[in-house]
């Protein structure tokens, strides 16, 4: 029997929260049943007073012209010394793991988003699509931490959406 292949969930050690703020148009993710059949997902973070971010998950079932879904949520960064090791919420206080392993730190304009377990992967960005260059090396840095991006599910997106 083959060892399971390891995983590198290093996250980023510096975040900007309000930067990371907004919205995030998801290009790929792993499969999972709770966004089964969605296209033109996009998720909006919102800070809160109190220190917490309100998330906005939305996305029409089967096409753009199906049923417009939307759930929020809430997310933490429970240790302000691992920034990007968030936790979220969509179900009462059961939290998930979010964690940001690859950010354009720069302009905050595409990020690498995975989970403690191997069976969460998202590459998102600030636009509906992104160059072939950037998606190259976003899945290149996956691959290299060990996820499988055969496995990626293609969102897709309208080239003329609005954040």
């Amino acid at each position: 029997m083959a060892a399971k292949k390891q995983i590198n969930k290093t996250t980023v050690s510096r975040l900007d929260i309000n930067k990371y703020m907004g919205c995030w148009y998801e290009i790929a993710r792993y499969r999972h049943w709770f966004e089964r059949h969605l296209v033109g997902v996009t998720a909006r973070y919102t800070l809160q007073n109190d220190g917490s971010i309100e998330v906005l998950n939305s996305g029409y079932k089967n096409n753009f012209r199906g049923k417009f879904k939307q759930t929020k949520g809430r997310a933490k960064m429970p240790d302000p010394n691992q920034p990007g090791k968030l936790k979220v919420s969509f179900f009462l206080c059961f939290y998930s793991d979010y964690y940001i392993l690859e950010l354009d730190e720069l302009h905050y304009a595409y990020a690498l988003v995975g989970s403690k377990s191997d069976r969460f992967l998202w590459i998102l960005s600030r636009t509906p699509s992104l160059p072939e260059k950037t998606l190259n090396y976003l899945l290149d840095k996956a691959k290299a931490r060990g996820y499988d991006t055969s496995c990626l599910k293609w969102t897709e997106q309208k080239s003329d959406a609005h954040s």
